[in-house]
């Protein structure tokens, strides 16, 4: 036989408390205004009584989800799982769960699927998507979606986002490899439509003009390893003195040394490689790869919490957030056969 379904008042009798601080208890969102003793207290009973809260009817009354919608340029990019494991972590400890979608690149396909997230009554949208003029943020800014930027972000300043110091993650590099004496040094460029692509070339070129370097760059068509080892080959052949390479992103950096071995050329006796991000796994390439790590986890637990902030308050400020990279020194670059 079935057990009868408790109710708040039952529970509020058992605990011997008002129902409203029951309710209270129960919601991780007000939690906060519960003495720790009384929720501790509340929870054992709705335990024992086999209380299960009806929160789609409780989310309809009022007029929310309690769901965050989530969109990621590539979901198999291993940079992303940090990220979304710490918006996740946050997210649920205040009571939301996420939408996670993969939204690729093309502004028209990331519209229609927003446009699809936002029929589930999502309460909010984290995006790593944007480019540098995003119509996606225009999109939802008319909408009036509450929404944070997280890893990149937009020329135009619309709404808040938390990203990495990609200049200084760039001059951590050059400075580097500078450091080992390395005078002839490229960059592998991300996509200059994106605010990392298009940073971290600033923060190479300036680096290499306060050490008084000429720079070379080849901008990738992606940010994947083929386009990483395309652009490394035609660098390469029009570019054969070079000793060292700062990639703007691990992936690329894969693509460099792919490139290198086609052509015979080992790492780092023949071309150091620095990479950018520090993504899972770089320990252990080879060689393991000298590169700028990132403190995605915080990223995503940060940008959670700032559109939590915002659902809840309503607040339209916006905020950026930058993070400070650091070098992870490994075994991909060494000082050049020759500096002459």
């Amino acid at each position: 036989m079935n057990r009868p379904i408790a109710t708040m008042k039952q529970i509020a009798d058992a605990a011997g408390v008002h129902r409203s601080t029951v309710s209270r208890a129960l919601d991780p969102k007000k939690r906060h205004l519960v003495a720790d003793d009384v929720v501790e207290r509340i929870v054992s009973q709705a335990e024992i009584l086999g209380y299960r809260p009806n929160r789609i009817a409780a989310n309809l009354r009022l007029g929310r989800s309690d769901l965050v919608g989530v969109l990621l340029p590539d979901i198999a990019n291993p940079v992303f799982a940090p990220i979304l494991g710490g918006i996740t972590e946050t997210l649920s400890a205040a009571g939301y769960a996420p939408i996670v979608a993969e939204a690729g690149n093309a502004a028209s396909e990331q519209i229609s699927l927003v446009e699809t997230v936002l029929s589930q009554r999502v309460d909010g949208l984290i995006l790593a998507t944007v480019s540098q003029d995003d119509e996606l943020v225009g999109f939802c800014i008319r909408r009036g979606v509450p929404v944070i930027l997280v890893n990149r972000s937009e020329a135009r300043d619309r709404v808040s986002s938390v990203v990495s110091d990609d200049a200084l993650g760039m001059r951590l590099a050059v400075d580097h490899l500078a450091g080992l004496g390395h005078r002839r040094i490229a960059h592998i460029a991300g996509p200059l439509s994106t605010s990392t692509g298009t940073l971290r070339r600033e923060g190479f070129e300036s680096a290499m003009s306060r050490h008084a370097l000429p720079g070379i760059v080849r901008e990738a068509a992606a940010y994947s390893r083929s386009a990483g080892a395309e652009a490394t080959a035609h660098l390469l052949a029009t570019s054969g003195d070079i000793t060292g390479i700062a990639a703007a992103n691990d992936l690329l950096a894969l693509g460099v040394l792919d490139a290198l071995r086609e052509r015979g050329l080992r790492c780092p006796d023949d071309m150091s490689v620095i990479g950018h991000n520090d993504m899972p796994l770089m320990d252990v390439v080879s060689p393991p790869l000298t590169t700028v790590r990132i403190e995605h986890r915080e990223m995503g637990r940060i940008a959670a919490r700032m559109l939590v902030d915002a659902i809840k308050n309503g607040s339209t400020d916006i905020q950026h957030v930058v993070l400070r990279p650091e070098l992870v020194v490994r075994s991909s670059a060494d000082p050049p056969r020759s500096t002459s």
